[in-house]
């Protein structure tokens, strides 16, 4: 991990709170769960300053999101867990992940468009008349 010192620390966190969600999605055990909720909580607490009240809950909302998805396996169109695979950098977590949910990653569920030749476009219409009136 080559971050600069300054967002090291961040980066560090984010990629335990990766990988306990990798955890959870292993194991399904609620012990996990909340081991991904703690990791999230401290996440959305980095920002905070002491005084400060408001609270940042982007990683609490995600992680809940995270886990109720990984719970229903069988939805047929899971939007969180493909942003999730989406938004992961680390090749090899995106790849675990993957293969755990059994999830598609989006741009493998796209079809790839081909460049079709037009034979045959203009076949069975009239021929073009070039006289001038």
């Amino acid at each position: 991990m080559n971050a600069p010192p300054s967002i090291q620390p961040h980066a560090k966190m984010l990629r335990a709170w990766q990988l306990a969600i990798l955890r959870f999605a292993v194991t399904h055990d609620n012990a996990d769960r909340l081991n991904v909720i703690t990791i999230a909580g401290e996440l959305d607490a980095l920002g905070r300053t002491g005084h400060s009240k408001a609270t940042f809950s982007y990683f609490r909302r995600a992680s809940a999101e995270l886990c109720a998805a990984i719970l229903r396996p069988d939805e047929p169109d899971n939007a969180v867990l493909r942003e999730f695979i989406a938004r992961t950098d680390d090749i090899r977590l995106r790849r675990a992940f993957t293969a755990v949910v059994s999830v598609e990653p989006q741009e493998a569920r796209q079809p790839r468009r081909t460049a079709r030749r037009d034979i045959g476009l203009w076949r069975g219409l009239p021929a073009r008349r070039n006289s001038s009136p």
